[in-house]
């Protein structure tokens, strides 16, 4: 077993020598230059141990090594960026690599106010509405077909307009026979009551609620003189010679039977089923 005064790789005797320690390794100067110094990131050679170190990231450089990659100087005593793997000045790096703006292309330096938005940035003053040209600034805005829009403007020029009113839809509305409606104006023609949510049915061209349809439009049924609304149990209606019928009403006068979509034979006013209209 080597002794611990000899250098690890070569054995080579190493009292009164300069020697390293590394990894609880004694090792002379030669075999430390030949076997453990890291190597310089720029010129490839190996950081001896009279050379100064400098190290970023796990990345090693001798320090006459450590220099800007754009402008090449020396930053060993100076601040610096990283950026792609290299190494920049701060003037470099807020000149040369600054983000460009999306609005005029210009260099978007460190300090200038800007804004981000999906991966492109804009100098404050850039970022301005496609339609007016004003800029946005703290205000909500809108995408259109890779446009910018302010509130204001995509609503003129985007926003659906009310069958009724015909001003913009912003937000929720009603959408009824292909066209939109404000919540508010979608509303039975008779007793004013917003619709929006609730159960209607249309008359010539109108809306109405159910009470309104029921008081004011629907036809009365011939057998229980309620209306027919075409709501709920009342869905099915029968006609006959200007007579409407609820379904479950269209009975026989003698015997009750029900004769939706059965034979019949009326008789002086009255509907009656085929057994007893024989004894009439």
């Amino acid at each position: 077993m080597a002794s611990r005064s000899n250098c690890f790789y070569c054995r080579e005797e190493l009292s009164g020598k300069k020697f390293v320690r590394k990894d609880e390794k004694q090792v002379c100067v030669r075999c430390f230059d030949k076997f453990c110094a890291n190597t310089c990131m720029e010129c490839r050679r190996p950081i001896s141990t009279d050379s100064k170190e400098l190290h970023h990231k796990g990345r090693y450089w001798h320090s006459d090594c450590f220099r800007c990659a754009k402008c090449y100087k020396n930053l060993a005593k100076e601040s610096f960026t990283s950026k792609d793997d290299r190494i920049l000045c701060g003037t470099c790096s807020s000149r040369e690599d600054a983000p460009r703006c999306h609005g005029c292309y210009k260099p978007i330096l460190a300090g200038t106010e800007n804004v981000e938005y999906k991966g492109n940035s804009w100098h404050d003053e850039c970022f301005i509405c496609y339609q007016c040209q004003k800029p946005i600034g703290s205000k909500s805005f809108i995408t259109k077909n890779n446009n910018i829009y302010c509130g204001p403007c995509h609503e003129k020029k985007f926003a659906k307009q009310c069958a009724c009113c015909k001003k913009p839809i912003t937000t929720g509305g009603v959408n009824y026979q292909d066209q939109p409606w404000h919540s508010e104006c979608f509303m039975c023609s008779s007793c004013r009551k917003p619709l929006a949510g609730t159960r209607f049915t249309s008359h010539e061209e109108k809306v109405y609620c159910v009470d309104c349809y029921k008081s004011t439009v629907a036809k009365k049924c011939s057998g229980c003189q309620n209306p027919i609304t075409g709501f709920g149990k009342a869905t099915n209606v029968v006609n006959y010679e200007g007579g409407s019928w609820h379904d479950y009403c269209f009975n026989c006068k003698k015997c009750s039977l029900n004769l939706a979509e059965k034979r019949f034979v009326a008789h002086s006013g009255d509907i009656y089923c085929s057994d007893c209209s024989k004894k009439l």
